[in-house]
């Protein structure tokens, strides 16, 4: 049987995808890792493949744990986590890996030096694993935790360099698989994970207290494929994803959360306790403290330079109750607790307007999609890539300015599908691309480069493939 995020949770027996429409890399199996080289220097708007293979379904090659080696390189896989550390070095956890036919979840955590261009294994199995997490006591570090095999989670990186992983799909402390509510932390320099909030089985509902009223006995339902944004205060937020909400009716949602690492308390700030709310417009442009997303998962989030949320597409409902693939993009206030519709359409499947490539206009627009990644640039603009819509693939590369309120498509192809092209390892090319894919994990590093690894490409129009290459791309 085949599971994605869209199956209902009493399907969830083993987890491989299932492709959904609203309404690829190159082609070949696995493929033997090659030696990073030494990259050369890029210009703007080129990418480099740097590493991994450019073949699909790949294994890795884990190495000695704890050990870099340029030999090194986490296996194919889509719907991981990723993080940055106080260092700029890159992190990368679980995701759902091997052939998606006959594969499962991961547990693996990997860091990534872009200085030494190095994988390094650090903990987690290195097979397929459809085993519990270890949970130990909450609130207490131990070299023995782990959290269990999973996909479709999210993640933060807190000021003082820790990671923070919430949910997705997975196993749960008794071997159990479905919708994860578990918080964790991960201490990079104490190399222990601790279980801080949530429960340690599955299919949990939330308990939402007082919206604006942060307590320690609150906490979102478990869930799959929410957003996630870290604040200027160090706070932590989440928004939406597929799963449950103040009851056990799974369903797309639209509950907003902040989380105080300091106090350890979350906090229902808007949107609805149940799901597959519509979603509350507005005026085009306008703040309002009634306008809120509709329920949706797979969205694409960004922090700009003031400190503001934004929120971007996803697979959910619009302003009619229908649902479909989305293409609005919403700005929220922390500090005046406000929505603003700010671009794109209030209703489902809403096609792109590419204009011309390199020139923003503010009639452009990309088009509606799920499962995109993004990243922030030091000016503040926003950038989104890939996704899809119609159960294909994307390569089209986005920029957003919040100044201007205008869309250029900077790079790929508009055509669904496209090739990848990847020229030589670690060459800075006008002409390379790394094709349409969705499901991928962005870092942006402290150089200011983006960073992509993995997801899945389509091939022929029914197989899904996975995805290990390693693109860098200077803005």
């Amino acid at each position: 049987m085949q599971l994605h995020r869209r199956i209902a949770p009493a399907l969830l027996v083993a987890i491989a995808l299932f492709a959904f429409g609203c309404g690829g890399g190159s082609t070949g199996g696995g493929g033997t890792p090659t030696p990073t080289p030494t990259p050369t220097p890029s210009t703007a708007n080129e990418w480099t493949w740097m590493g991994g293979s450019s073949t699909a379904n790949a294994p890795g090659v884990y190495g000695t744990e704890g050990v870099p080696a340029a030999t090194n390189v986490p296996g194919g896989r889509y719907d991981a986590v990723s993080w940055i550390d106080g260092s700029g070095n890159l992190w990368l956890y679980g995701g759902l890996g091997a052939n998606v036919y006959g594969g499962g979840g991961l547990s693996d955590l990997w860091e990534f030096s872009p200085t030494a261009n190095t994988w390094t294994w650090v903990s987690g199995a290195s097979t397929i694993s459809a085993g519990p997490g270890v949970y130990g006591t909450k609130g207490v570090p131990s070299a023995s935790n782990v959290p269990g095999p999973r996909y479709s989670a999210v993640s933060w990186t807190d000021s003082s360099g820790n990671l923070w992983l919430f949910g997705g799909i997975g196993w749960n402390s008794y071997g159990t698989p479905g919708y994860l509510n578990d918080l964790w932390q991960y201490s990079p320099s104490a190399k222990t994970w601790t279980w801080v909030s949530g429960g340690d089985t599955t299919n949990s509902v939330g308990a939402y207290g007082t919206q604006g009223t942060a307590s320690v006995n609150n906490f979102p339902g478990a869930r799959d494929s929410a957003v996630s944004w870290m604040d200027k205060s160090g706070n932590l937020w989440l928004f939406g994803g597929g799963g449950y909400g103040s009851n056990a009716t799974w369903g797309e949602l639209n509950d907003l959360w902040e989380f105080n690492p300091t106090t350890k308390a979350w906090t229902w700030m808007s949107g609805s306790s149940t799901v597959n709310s519509s979603g509350v417009y507005g005026a085009l442009g306008t703040a309002s403290t009634t306008n809120t997303p509709a329920g949706r998962g797979n969205a694409v989030s960004w922090t700009d330079s003031g400190g503001n949320l934004w929120l971007f597409g996803g697979l959910g409902y619009g302003s009619n109750g229908t649902q479909g693939c989305l293409n609005d993009l919403w700005e929220f206030s922390p500090t005046a607790k406000t929505w603003t519709w700010v671009n794109g359409s209030n209703s489902e499947n809403a096609a792109a307007v590419y204009g011309t490539q390199g020139v923003a206009s503010s009639s452009n627009t990309p088009g509606a999609r799920y499962s995109a990644i993004s990243w922030t640039d030091s000016s503040g603009n926003l950038w989104l890539f890939g996704g899809t819509s119609t159960g294909d693939t994307r390569s089209d590369l986005w920029q957003y300015s919040p100044t201007a309120k205008t869309w250029t498509w900077v790079n790929g192809s508009s055509a669904e599908n496209a090739v990848a092209v990847y020229g030589t390892l670690g060459t800075a090319s006008a002409s390379n691309t790394p094709g349409g894919r969705y499901g991928a994990v962005s870092w942006t590093d402290s150089s200011g480069n983006f960073w992509l690894f993995g997801g899945v490409y389509i091939l022929n129009g029914s197989d899904y493939e996975n995805l290990n290459d390693l693109w860098r791309y200077q803005p």
